[in-house]
Protein backbone atom coordinates (compact mmCIF):
# COMPACT_ATOMS: atom_id res chain seq x y z
CA UNK A 1 0.00 0.00 0.00
CA UNK A 2 1.64 3.53 -0.65
CA UNK A 3 2.66 6.01 2.11
CA UNK A 4 1.16 8.99 2.35
CA UNK A 5 2.40 11.91 4.41
CA UNK A 6 0.60 14.65 6.64
CA UNK A 7 2.60 18.07 7.72
CA UNK A 8 0.67 19.47 10.61
CA UNK A 9 0.75 22.02 12.97
CA UNK A 10 1.43 20.88 16.04
CA UNK A 11 -1.31 22.70 17.33
CA UNK A 12 -3.29 19.89 15.38
CA UNK A 13 -1.26 16.65 16.41
CA UNK A 14 -3.16 14.88 18.63
CA UNK A 15 -6.56 15.69 16.65
CA UNK A 16 -5.08 13.91 13.40
CA UNK A 17 -3.69 10.96 15.19
CA UNK A 18 -6.93 10.27 16.35
CA UNK A 19 -8.53 11.18 12.66
CA UNK A 20 -6.19 8.30 11.36
CA UNK A 21 -6.99 5.97 14.10
CA UNK A 22 -10.97 6.52 13.43
CA UNK A 23 -10.49 6.21 9.94
CA UNK A 24 -8.11 3.15 9.90
CA UNK A 25 -5.73 5.18 7.66
CA UNK A 26 -2.75 2.88 8.13
CA UNK A 27 -0.91 4.04 5.43
CA UNK A 28 -0.95 7.71 6.79
CA UNK A 29 2.28 9.23 8.41
CA UNK A 30 1.85 12.71 10.07
CA UNK A 31 4.90 14.66 10.86
CA UNK A 32 4.17 18.10 13.18
CA UNK A 33 6.14 21.45 13.13
CA UNK A 34 5.82 23.43 16.13
CA UNK A 35 3.12 25.02 17.25
CA UNK A 36 4.71 28.53 18.18
CA UNK A 37 5.58 28.72 14.39
CA UNK A 38 1.97 30.58 15.26
CA UNK A 39 4.20 32.96 16.63
CA UNK A 40 6.07 33.87 14.01
CA UNK A 41 3.75 33.20 11.13
CA UNK A 42 6.33 34.60 8.19
CA UNK A 43 8.49 31.38 9.13
CA UNK A 44 5.32 29.11 8.78
CA UNK A 45 6.22 28.58 4.28
CA UNK A 46 9.88 28.21 4.98
CA UNK A 47 8.98 25.41 7.60
CA UNK A 48 6.77 23.75 5.44
CA UNK A 49 8.41 23.73 2.30
CA UNK A 50 11.78 22.30 4.06
CA UNK A 51 9.27 19.59 5.66
CA UNK A 52 8.08 18.62 2.64
CA UNK A 53 11.24 18.63 0.56
CA UNK A 54 13.36 16.66 3.24
CA UNK A 55 10.52 13.48 3.32
CA UNK A 56 8.71 13.57 -0.61
CA UNK A 57 11.00 10.99 -1.66
CA UNK A 58 10.01 8.43 0.75
CA UNK A 59 5.84 9.20 0.18
CA UNK A 60 3.43 8.86 -2.91
CA UNK A 61 1.39 11.93 -1.76
CA UNK A 62 1.32 14.92 0.89
CA UNK A 63 -0.85 16.93 2.56
CA UNK A 64 0.03 20.05 4.62
CA UNK A 65 -2.68 20.83 7.48
CA UNK A 66 -2.56 24.03 8.07
CA UNK A 67 -4.91 26.80 6.87
CA UNK A 68 -2.93 30.22 5.78
CA UNK A 69 -2.59 30.58 9.48
CA UNK A 70 -1.24 34.64 8.90
CA UNK A 71 0.80 33.91 6.29
CA UNK A 72 -1.16 36.10 3.78
CA UNK A 73 -1.25 33.72 0.67
CA UNK A 74 2.69 32.89 0.80
CA UNK A 75 1.63 29.61 2.41
CA UNK A 76 -0.08 29.07 -1.17
CA UNK A 77 2.16 30.24 -3.16
CA UNK A 78 4.81 27.70 -2.08
CA UNK A 79 2.41 24.65 -2.06
CA UNK A 80 1.34 25.73 -5.52
CA UNK A 81 5.45 25.25 -6.71
CA UNK A 82 5.37 22.14 -4.26
CA UNK A 83 2.17 20.75 -5.83
CA UNK A 84 0.64 20.46 -2.65
CA UNK A 85 -2.85 20.85 -1.13
CA UNK A 86 -3.48 22.34 2.23
CA UNK A 87 -6.49 22.63 4.67
CA UNK A 88 -9.62 25.13 3.89
CA UNK A 89 -9.28 28.58 5.69
CA UNK A 90 -7.68 31.36 6.84
CA UNK A 91 -6.87 29.74 10.40
CA UNK A 92 -8.08 26.51 12.27
CA UNK A 93 -10.90 28.41 14.07
CA UNK A 94 -12.45 28.76 10.34
CA UNK A 95 -12.11 25.03 9.62
CA UNK A 96 -13.21 23.65 13.01
CA UNK A 97 -16.09 25.94 12.75
CA UNK A 98 -17.07 25.94 8.80
CA UNK A 99 -16.72 29.04 7.17
CA UNK A 100 -20.21 30.07 7.11
CA UNK A 101 -20.50 29.85 10.72
CA UNK A 102 -17.10 31.28 11.77
CA UNK A 103 -18.01 34.11 9.20
CA UNK A 104 -21.41 34.75 11.09
CA UNK A 105 -19.39 34.20 14.72
CA UNK A 106 -16.80 36.95 13.22
CA UNK A 107 -19.65 39.20 12.07
CA UNK A 108 -21.79 38.97 15.11
CA UNK A 109 -18.88 40.23 17.00
CA UNK A 110 -15.82 41.25 15.52
CA UNK A 111 -13.76 41.49 19.22
CA UNK A 112 -13.83 37.85 19.69
CA UNK A 113 -11.18 35.67 21.11
CA UNK A 114 -10.94 32.03 20.02
CA UNK A 115 -9.62 29.33 21.94
CA UNK A 116 -9.44 25.48 20.40
CA UNK A 117 -8.92 22.61 22.65
CA UNK A 118 -5.29 22.99 21.94
CA UNK A 119 -5.49 26.49 23.25
CA UNK A 120 -7.10 25.71 26.11
CA UNK A 121 -4.91 22.74 27.18
CA UNK A 122 -1.92 25.14 26.50
CA UNK A 123 -3.59 28.80 27.89
CA UNK A 124 -1.05 29.36 30.25
CA UNK A 125 2.23 28.54 28.17
CA UNK A 126 0.78 30.53 25.41
CA UNK A 127 -1.24 33.10 25.95
CA UNK A 128 -0.05 34.21 29.63
CA UNK A 129 3.76 33.35 29.31
CA UNK A 130 3.75 33.46 25.90
CA UNK A 131 2.45 37.44 25.98
CA UNK A 132 4.41 37.95 29.10
CA UNK A 133 1.21 38.78 31.36
CA UNK A 134 2.97 36.23 33.85
CA UNK A 135 5.45 39.01 34.35
CA UNK A 136 3.17 42.36 33.21
CA UNK A 137 -0.12 41.63 33.82
CA UNK A 138 -0.86 45.18 33.59
CA UNK A 139 -0.18 44.62 30.07
CA UNK A 140 -3.75 42.67 29.56
CA UNK A 141 -5.62 45.62 29.00
CA UNK A 142 -3.75 46.64 26.42
CA UNK A 143 -3.62 43.35 24.36
CA UNK A 144 -7.36 42.81 24.77
CA UNK A 145 -8.90 46.41 24.97
CA UNK A 146 -10.69 46.04 21.67
CA UNK A 147 -12.01 42.08 22.76
CA UNK A 148 -15.11 41.92 24.63
CA UNK A 149 -15.99 38.25 24.39
CA UNK A 150 -13.99 34.70 24.43
CA UNK A 151 -15.44 31.92 22.17
CA UNK A 152 -14.18 28.52 22.91
CA UNK A 153 -14.47 25.73 19.94
CA UNK A 154 -14.68 22.71 21.61
CA UNK A 155 -13.67 19.49 19.54
CA UNK A 156 -14.16 17.10 22.15
CA UNK A 157 -16.75 16.80 25.01
CA UNK A 158 -13.98 17.36 28.05
CA UNK A 159 -15.60 19.23 30.84
CA UNK A 160 -11.84 19.60 32.42
CA UNK A 161 -11.22 21.44 28.85
CA UNK A 162 -14.35 23.09 29.37
CA UNK A 163 -13.75 24.65 32.67
CA UNK A 164 -10.10 25.81 31.81
CA UNK A 165 -11.81 27.95 28.75
CA UNK A 166 -14.09 28.93 31.35
CA UNK A 167 -11.06 30.49 33.48
CA UNK A 168 -9.33 31.51 30.35
CA UNK A 169 -12.34 33.63 29.26
CA UNK A 170 -12.07 35.38 33.19
CA UNK A 171 -8.51 35.87 33.40
CA UNK A 172 -8.97 38.27 30.40
CA UNK A 173 -11.90 39.53 31.82
CA UNK A 174 -14.32 38.44 28.39
CA UNK A 175 -17.93 37.20 28.31
CA UNK A 176 -17.59 33.11 27.26
CA UNK A 177 -19.58 31.42 24.88
CA UNK A 178 -19.09 27.84 24.34
CA UNK A 179 -19.32 26.24 20.68
CA UNK A 180 -18.96 22.62 19.99
CA UNK A 181 -17.66 22.32 16.96
CA UNK A 182 -16.21 18.57 16.23
CA UNK A 183 -13.06 18.25 14.32
CA UNK A 184 -14.96 19.95 11.25
CA UNK A 185 -13.61 20.24 7.73
CA UNK A 186 -10.47 18.87 9.60
CA UNK A 187 -11.88 15.76 9.30
CA UNK A 188 -13.37 15.92 6.68
CA UNK A 189 -10.16 16.69 4.72
CA UNK A 190 -7.95 14.26 6.60
CA UNK A 191 -10.65 11.49 5.60
CA UNK A 192 -10.67 12.64 1.99
CA UNK A 193 -6.98 12.77 1.74
CA UNK A 194 -5.94 9.16 3.51
CA UNK A 195 -9.23 7.61 0.95
CA UNK A 196 -7.03 8.84 -1.92
CA UNK A 197 -4.01 7.86 -0.92
CA UNK A 198 -4.77 4.55 -0.14
CA UNK A 199 -5.71 3.34 -3.64
CA UNK A 200 -3.28 5.86 -5.18
CA UNK A 201 -1.18 3.87 -7.02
Amino acid sequence: MPRALVIACGALAREIVDLKRRYGLTNLDVTCLPATLHNRPAEIPGAVVRRIRSRRAAYERVFVAYADCGTGGVLDRALVEEGVERLPGAHCYEFYAGSAAFAALAEEEPGTFYLTDFLARNFERLVIVGLGLDRHPELRAQYFANYHRLVYLSQVDDPDLLRAARRAAQRLGLDFEHRPTGYGDLATSIATFGAGAMVAT
